[in-house]
């Protein structure tokens, strides 16, 4: 049995070693053929490689959502979303990352993520975190589709899912919209699909943060409220939140063409598209302090005017954004006509920014930089000068108003700058990039975030015969400058799979899109597109450098068209030179405030200036619009700066002067 077993040990260290043999005759042999100039292994490492490198690469996607961190200014979250290569649909689960700084993305995997989908939609909260909930998915070749119902809350600083479980909540939907307010994740809309019907939705939905409640406010048979509507544009307000637009379809009836027999005319039912044009006001109202932990928030829709200069015309699917009481909006798509073969549409490529509070459209163009106008040494003393006198007054008044008198003496306002004041200018650097002075190529569903006064423009669709193009690329631009648009990357994508026979263009007949950011007139697929569409030019926007009074969101708080002495800015007057100028104005309305009774607390002098700034950035922001329309104007008119003779010192030249 030793004898055996000893045999059979020596046999298999022969194998062993004939083994390695092989195996070192082989790498050998390898090496001599890759030392000849052989292409073949090199070719499949490289394959390899690239297999890894587009793992991690973030891909071509529809219907994803877009988010600036709210705990990095510095990063922007895109996740899940889908891709149709004419033949297969492709959802995606997975978390990406865009580092601003680094011009890189980041993916992040995790275990516990929620399952591939798009047409979801989230929000960031009050505290910091993103609440995400919804969305659909449908097989390889689309043979079964479903709709999510799962709630999920990410942490943006460590990137972790939580599922939240809630026994009464939405019901499953696409296509709705999230928002925040206070305590609160707002959600309303959408719509469901099923094998019969798609059913548009017009419930109202409030998921409380601190006692991880949903609720679903009821109100009475007889009050107004928004039709159901999916893809609409719903962002945040001090009081509630504000929404306006979307697209449904609703019953309506047709002629079949064929004559009865009593003679008539046969009719038939079908889906009729629309595009909503409305907009309303959601009153929010918390429960009083000592209301019982289960009552409800007190709810209430308010109808507005339909907005001023809205864009013309109306559209669906427009990218939408909030950023400083304005929505940002980009691209859409108009249906122009329906007919046996299909619907005709029109895309766009405008940029519209909507100022809630005076519900009015402005649409935003961009201009090419313009040279800074060098300033006198003297008149920035002077005003120097003057600004540390009415601060020293600002400061005693100040005192008088502390009741604890722990108030900074008024040689505290010579100081030096505290490096943690505001700086209302410091804008982020961007990664140097090819910059454009023509929008995108016209789109619709484009995924927008602003992080920074930046807005970012991801991805988007265009249709053209059986043809659908999804975008693979990012855009951003300054909405403080608007001196251009920074390509900060577009890729091809050549993996169409549908037919063809609609989606070719001969030359002769259409030249292809051609302009600075693509001069080859090539787009993913590598097939030419129909000329860019000219952006709509607003018949109104002549009127945009009228300032007009806000417009009050309810009745009740109606003012009387009060002249409005606060502070404006000037043209070519960026945030830091408007709060500079003016400072001392807006201190004196918080001062104001304070007298009146407001019930904050005794502040120091930089929390005084700290409010004061916030005041003068809404402000700067409100105004935004109209001031760039007076500076295009004046540049057009070869009108450089202009100068205030108020803020001239005595000696200063001019008019003045001479009379």
């Amino acid at each position: 049995m030793g004898k055996k077993d000893k045999k059979s040990k020596t046999a298999e260290q022969k194998a062993r070693v004939a083994a390695k043999q092989e195996k070192k005759a082989a790498q050998k042999e390898k090496k001599g053929r890759s030392k000849g100039g052989g292409a073949a292994d090199s070719d499949a490492d490289d394959l390899d490689l690239e297999a890894v490198r587009q793992e991690y690469e973030q891909q071509a996607r529809a219907s994803a959502t877009l988010i600036g961190s709210p705990s990095n200014a510095r990063e922007l979250l895109l996740f899940g979303g889908e891709y149709f290569n004419g033949a297969l649909a492709t959802f995606y689960n997975d978390l990406f990352i865009y580092l601003i700084d680094k011009d890189e993305w980041r993916k992040v995997t995790s275990p516990n993520s929620p399952l591939p989908r798009s047409g979801h939609a989230w929000t960031r909260s009050v505290a910091g975190d993103i609440y995400l909930f919804g969305g659909e998915f449908s097989s390889p070749k689309q043979g079964t589709f479903y709709h999510y119902n799962d709630f999920w809350k990410l942490d943006p600083a460590t990137r972790e899912w939580t599922r939240i479980e809630s026994k009464k909540g939405p019901p499953a939907r696409s296509g709705h919209r999230m928002t925040f307010f206070k305590r609160y994740v707002v959600l309303f809309g959408g719509f469901q699909d099923t094998s019969q019907q798609t059913k548009y939705l017009q419930d109202l939905w409030l998921y409380d943060t601190h006692d991880f409640t949903w609720y679903n406010p009821v109100l009475p048979p007889a009050t107004q409220k928004p039709d159901p509507r999916s893809s609409f544009s719903l962002h945040p307000h001090e009081a509630g939140a504000v929404l306006y637009g979307g697209y449904s379809r609703v019953k309506a009836t047709a002629i079949a063409g064929k004559q009865t027999k009593g003679g008539g005319q046969a009719t038939r039912s079908v889906l009729k598209p629309v595009v909503h044009q409305d907009t309303w006001f959601l009153r929010l109202i918390q429960p009083a302090v000592d209301a019982p932990a289960s009552t409800s928030p007190s709810i209430r829709w308010e109808r507005r005017k339909k907005p001023v200069n809205s864009p013309n015309p109306t559209r669906a699917g427009a990218g939408q954004a909030y950023h400083k009481g304005r929505g940002i909006a980009f691209g859409g798509v108009h249906d122009v006509e329906e007919s046996e073969e299909g619907i005709d549409s029109e895309f766009f490529d405008t940029l519209f920014a909507w100022n809630i509070e005076r519900n009015r459209f402005f649409q935003l163009t961009l201009r090419r930089p313009r040279t800074a106008a060098k300033k006198q040494v003297n008149e920035r003393s002077a005003r120097k000068g003057r600004g540390k006198l009415d601060e020293e007054d600002l400061l005693r008044n100040l005192a008088v108003l502390e009741a604890k008198g722990a108030v900074e003496r008024e040689d505290a306002l010579k100081a030096p700058a505290d490096p943690e004041d505001p700086q209302p200018d410091d804008i982020s650097v961007m990664p140097m990039k090819t910059t454009h002075f023509t929008m995108p190529h016209p789109r619709f569903n484009a995924q927008l975030a602003v992080q920074d006064d930046v807005l970012y423009i991801f991805g988007g669709t265009y249709e053209h015969g059986d043809r659908e193009y999804t975008f693979d690329e990012l855009w951003a631009i300054d909405l403080g400058k608007l001196d251009g648009v920074q390509e900060i990357y577009k890729r091809e994508v050549e993996n169409w799979e549908g037919s063809e026979d609609e989606s070719s263009f001969s030359g002769s007949e259409e030249e292809g899109y051609s302009d600075e950011e693509n001069e080859d007139g090539q787009v993913p697929g590598g097939v030419s597109l129909p000329a860019k569409e000219e952006g709509y030019a607003d018949p109104e926007t002549k009127d945009k450098t009228t300032l007009e009074p806000l417009e009050t969101l309810d009745t009740e708080d109606a003012v009387g068209a009060v002249a409005d002495t606060r502070p404006h800015p000037r043209p070519f007057e960026s945030l830091r030179e408007f709060f500079a100028r003016t400072s001392t104005g807006w201190q004196d309305i918080v001062l104001d405030h304070m007298r009146k009774g407001d019930p904050s607390p005794g502040q120091s002098m930089k929390e005084l200036r700290k409010v004061a700034f916030d005041h003068a950035e809404t402000m700067w922001w409100d105004c935004r619009e109209e001031i760039t329309a007076l500076e295009d104007e004046q540049e057009e008119a070869g009108i450089g700066e202009v100068v205030n003779i108020a803020d001239r010192n005595h000696d200063a030249g001019g008019a003045g002067r001479r009379r």
